[in-house]
């Protein structure tokens, strides 16, 4: 080989070399695997076929098969059936699944969502909310911020659209009856991965699980599914109680919230009674911003749990 065809060959193998993410294409979720895990695993691949001289590689002929199903390391598209305003910084949004198939996850696991602005990759953790075994769809619940990236993208969506995921993630699995009392407590959209785990309680009979959702959220017009939590709340073993961090009178409420309403924020007191108020041992699940979660697992330390009676999403 003379010197021009060594530096073309080089050239190539450069070019085929993997990207290295950007920060913004991770989502902070702890997902495995993560995005930087692959670029690794890539990397590696890459270097052993270039120390190998391993011209399969070079020449392109190893093909990747189109995925047909949800893959952890491989992104998806899925076509968006429909977009609903809950609030108004929030979307229910519905994907569609081909024929009657299902999604795969199981209760309170995330997914991966990819998006580009600006012409800079982006990706993000949503957990989906339908039920776990909802037929022809998944749903899912996002709060857009007024400075976030994801967010512009999101609010650019309408019926028709392809929005690109991966998964499923997620180290919490449910098993029925494994539980005396799931003590459940969620911040705003911290709300999503408790929706499919109650769901599937009480869709259950056999399962007798006692379940405590706490919702926090700053006012009652942003209470997310209060249909669904109603009608959660009918069944034998389920409560619902929510704080409210902007609002001080309870005439402001309707009477059915009045006695289950507290205001303020969720601090050690609170957590203390509700402890307390448990039919049987409660294992707790937290989901919200970092800062609540940092803040309720020392609170249900210092209520007596121990760290393998709680689980932060």
């Amino acid at each position: 080989m003379d010197k021009g065809e060594e530096d073309d060959d080089e050239e190539a193998w450069l070019q085929l070399r993997p990207v290295e993410p950007l920060p913004s294409q991770c989502c902070g979720s702890g997902c495995s695997p993560c995005v930087f895990d692959l670029y690794q695993r890539d990397l590696a691949s890459w270097e052993a076929a270039r120390a190998s001289k391993d011209r399969s590689l070079l020449s392109g002929e190893e093909t990747q098969s189109c995925p047909s199903k949800l893959s952890p390391e491989t992104f998806l598209a899925f076509c968006i059936s429909a977009t609903d305003r809950l609030t108004k910084d929030t979307y229910l949004v519905r994907f569609a699944l081909p024929g009657n198939s299902r999604l795969g996850l199981r209760p309170g696991q995330h997914l991966i969502l990819r998006g580009i602005v600006d012409g800079l990759e982006i990706q993000r953790a949503y957990t989906p909310i339908s039920p776990a075994n909802a037929k022809g769809y998944f749903e899912v619940l996002i709060k857009c911020y007024q400075t976030g990236l994801m967010s512009q993208y999101v609010e650019s969506w309408k019926a028709g659209d392809t929005a690109f995921w991966r998964g499923p993630f997620g180290g919490f699995f449910y098993k029925p009856n494994q539980y005396g009392e799931l003590l459940m407590l969620a911040a705003g959209t911290g709300l999503a991965p408790m929706v499919p785990i109650l769901q599937s309680i009480t869709d259950n009979a056999e399962d007798e699980t006692f379940i405590t959702l706490v919702g926090c959220f700053k006012t009652f017009e942003g209470i997310y599914l209060k249909t669904f939590l109603r009608e959660q709340a009918r069944f034998w073993n389920v409560r619902t109680f929510f704080v409210l961090s902007q609002e001080n009178s309870l005439e402001q409420l309707p009477w059915s919230y009045r006695d289950k309403t507290h205001f303020g924020r969720l601090g050690q007191d609170l957590i203390e009674e509700l402890v307390g108020s448990c039919r049987r041992k409660p294992f707790a699940l937290v989901c919200g911003s970092a800062e609540f979660t940092k803040d309720v697992a020392g609170y249900l330390l210092s209520a007596g749990l121990a760290e393998d009676s709680y689980f932060l999403f």
